[in-house]
């Protein structure tokens, strides 16, 4: 196997492990939001990239597919991450807000809110949320992505 196709493989795994992590917390009673549910499906797209590119012997240019799909889920990670540290205020749909209105309009608010909500923090270690390390190692999926793209050599 090839560099290029080692690294499109390290990549695919890299996502199929981030999913399968993800997965392992939702079993361990720490239920996603909406943007953590959002961060998942590139890294399902780069898995369905990966498989295809190795699979039907696809040219190493559509790795860069690949990186897209890391770039993606890179970028809503970091949305997130400033969203549930509230530097920049996230969708009204999973984002805790002031009360505001009637009771009727109270009451409509609690029963339509989502049950996770996207600006409150449900895991962390040393300062470093799920979607931290989302951000983080996804860019380094993308580096793989693009070394497998570019046919780069050790």
């Amino acid at each position: 196997m090839t560099h290029s196709r080692l690294s499109i493989l390290f990549a695919s795994l890299g996502s199929a492990a981030l999913l399968a992590g993800a997965f392992l917390f939702q079993a361990s009673g720490f239920a996603p939001c909406h943007l953590c549910l959002l961060q998942r499906w590139p890294h399902a797209a780069a898995i369905v990239i990966g498989i295809a590119i190795l699979a039907l012997r696809l040219p190493r240019q559509f790795a860069w597919l690949g990186a897209v799909a890391a770039l993606a889920t890179a970028g809503i990670g970091a949305y997130h991450s400033l969203v549930e540290r509230h530097i920049i205020q996230g969708p009204t749909s999973c984002t805790s807000s002031g009360v505001s209105g009637s009771v009727d309009d109270l009451m409509a608010q609690i029963n339509s809110a989502p049950l996770i909500q996207c600006d409150q923090i449900s895991w962390e270690m040393f300062g470093v949320t799920m979607a931290n390390l989302n951000v983080i190692l996804s860019l380094v999926l993308c580096l793989f992505w693009i070394r497998g793209a570019l046919g780069a050599k050790r």
